[in-house]
C-alpha cells in the first residue's frame, strides 16, 4: 500500500529533528524528478525553479549523465585514492576557470569554503577574515557569522548565526556591507596586517556586484597582501562557463567551486594560485606550513564523470544563450505581472539566477532584502507553489530543461501570484 506524503511527513517528524534534512521545508517530500519537472509523494506535479539547489543545471535524469554514471558504477564507486576521471575533471576546471593553477577535492561546499579560509591563514600567517552581511559560506563557524541576522548592529561586529561558536572564532571575523567598498578601504586602513583573506560571493545569493566593486576589491587586496576568495559554489558554470570570475572579469586568487561541477552527486572544490594551493603539500611548504585535508568522498569517480559529462554538455553551442533567455523570459514576466498589480517591487539578480524582493528601494544589499516585505515573500511563494511551480523561498534557478510549455505554466502561475498577492492585505 502507497503511503501519502502526510503519512512520510509524520514519519520524518519521529526521526528527524524539526522534521526535516535542514534544508528545504519538510512541508514537501519529493518522490521523484524528471527533466525539469518533480513530483511530490501524492503525485502533484511541479515545474522545479530549485533543482536541487542549483547543481541540476541540465534538469534531472538528463541521459547523457546517467549513461556516464551507469558505466562508472560498474567499474567503482569509490577508491580514496586518486582515479583517471577526478584528474580529467581538474585538468576540465583549470582550462576553465581563470583563477585555477591547482585544484584540491573536498565533498560539500561548505567544506570548500572553510578550506579556502584556512588556506589563506596558511598563506599569510595572518588570522582575520572579512566577509560580507548576508554572504553565504557554508556551515562552519566562520562561515555562520552574520550570515542572515535578525539584529542589524553596526559594522564590523560579528553577529554568530548558530550556538555553539566560541567568541574568539567571533572575533577573527570582520562583517562589511556589501557594495560598500569604502567600509572596506577603512576596515583595511585599521586592520590590514592582520588579515587574511576577504571573502565574497560575486553575486551575493541573488544581489549582483554594483559596477567597479569586485575590481576595487582585487585591487585592495593585491596591494595588502590580502587573499581574495570568491565564493563561486552556486555561480560557478552558472553564470559563464568560466563562473562570475569571467562573467564580470576579475579574478581572484582562490575560488570554490561545487554544485555544477558533481553533476548532481557530492563533489566540490578549492581552486587557485599554485602558490597559495602548495599548502596542502608538506613537501613544497614544510611542516610549518602545511594544511591537512582529507575526505573518503573527496573526487570520488562517480561525481567526477557525472561533472565531466555536464560540463562537457554546457560548452556545447547556445547553452548559456539558452539558459539566460529563459530566465530573461521569466524576469520580463514577472515584471508585466507586478506591475499591472500594482505591488512595490523589485527584480534582482542575474538572468540564471534571481528572484522578486518586494520593496520599494533598490537592492544593493543584505539589509535591503532584510527590510523587505517577508509576508508578501511569503503569499507569493505559496500561490506559485499551489498553481505548480517549486522554487526556493529566495531564489529562481532557471536549468537547461525549462521548456516552452514549462515557461508558458510559469507564466501562468505569476499571473495568479501577483493577482493573489495584490488582493491580501499585508501588516
Amino acid at each position: 500500500m502507497s503511503k501519502s506524503q502526510q503519512d512520510w511527513i509524520e514519519r520524518a517528524r519521529a526521526v528527524l529533528p524539526a522534521g526535516g534534512f535542514g534544508n528545504f521545508s519538510p512541508d514537501i517530500v519529493i518522490r521523484e524528478g524528471k527533466g525539469s519537472r518533480v513530483w511530490d509523494e501524492d503525485g502533484n506535479e511541479y515545474v522545479d525553479y530549485l533543482i536541487g539547489s542549483g547543481p541540476m543545471l541540465l534538469g534531472h535524469g538528463h541521459a547523457e549523465v546517467l549513461d556516464a554514471v551507469n558505466e562508472q558504477i560498474g567499474k567503482g564507486m569509490t577508491f580514496f585514492a586518486n582515479n583517471a576521471r577526478g584528474i580529467e575533471l581538474a585538468e576540465e576546471i583549470c582550462r576553465a576557470v581563470d583563477c585555477a593553477q591547482r585544484v584540491r577535492y573536498v565533498s560539500s561546499g561548505g567544506e570548500a569554503d572553510m578550506y579556502a579560509m584556512r588556506l589563506a591563514r596558511a598563506f599569510t600567517g595572518r588570522e582575520k577574515i572579512i566577509k560580507f552581511e548576508g554572504g553565504y559560506h557554508g556551515m562552519s563557524a566562520e562561515a555562520q557569522m552574520s550570515l542572515a541576522p535578525s539584529r542589524l548592529i553596526n559594522f564590523p561586529l560579528a553577529v554568530p548565526d548558530s550556538a555553539g561558536i566560541p567568541a574568539s572564532v567571533r572575533d577573527s571575523v570582520l562583517v562589511a556591507p556589501f557594495n560598500d567598498i569604502g567600509f572596506v578601504e577603512s576596515l583595511i586602513a585599521e586592520q590590514g596586517p592582520e588579515i587574511a583573506a576577504i571573502i565574497v560571493e560575486p553575486l551575493q545569493r541573488i544581489v549582483p556586484p554594483e559596477p567597479g566593486f569586485l575590481e576595487a576589491l582585487r585591487t585592495l587586496c593585491s596591494a595588502n597582501g590580502i587573499v581574495l576568495i570568491f565564493d563561486e559554489i552556486v555561480t560557478g558554470f552558472r553564470l559563464a562557463y568560466g563562473g562570475a570570475q569571467q562573467h564580470y572579469g576579475v579574478t581572484p586568487d582562490l575560488c570554490t567551486l561545487g554544485k555544477i561541477i558533481g553533476g548532481g552527486f557530492a563533489l566540490a572544490a578549492i581552486a587557485g594560485r599554485s602558490d597559495i594551493m602548495d599548502h596542502f603539500d608538506k613537501e613544497a611548504v614544510g611542516e610549518e606550513g602545511f594544511l591537512m585535508q582529507l575526505g573518503t568522498l573527496s573526487g570520488n569517480p562517480v561525481a567526477a564523470v557525472a561533472g565531466l559529462k555536464t560540463m562537457e554538455i554546457l560548452r556545447r553551442p547556445g547553452a548559456y544563450e539558452q539558459l539566460r533567455a529563459t530566465g530573461e523570459t521569466l524576469m520580463a514576466a514577472l515584471k508585466r505581472s507586478l506591475g499591472k498589480a500594482g505591488i512595490d517591487y523589485r527584480i534582482v539578480g542575474d538572468a540564471t539566477l534571481f528572484d522578486v524582493v518586494f520593496t520599494d528601494a533598490d537592492v544593493r544589499d543584505y539589509r535591503n532584502v532584510f527590510k523587505a516585505d517577508a509576508t508578501r515573500n511569503a503569499l507569493f511563494n505559496a500561490a506559485l507553489r499551489e498553481k505548480g511551480i517549486f522554487k526556493s523561498p529566495g531564489k529562481l534557478y532557471p536549468s537547461l530543461a525549462i521548456t516552452e510549455d514549462d515557461i508558458a505554466r510559469t507564466i501562468e502561475a505569476i499571473e495568479f501570484a501577483a493577482g493573489h498577492v495584490s488582493m491580501e492585505p499585508v501588516a
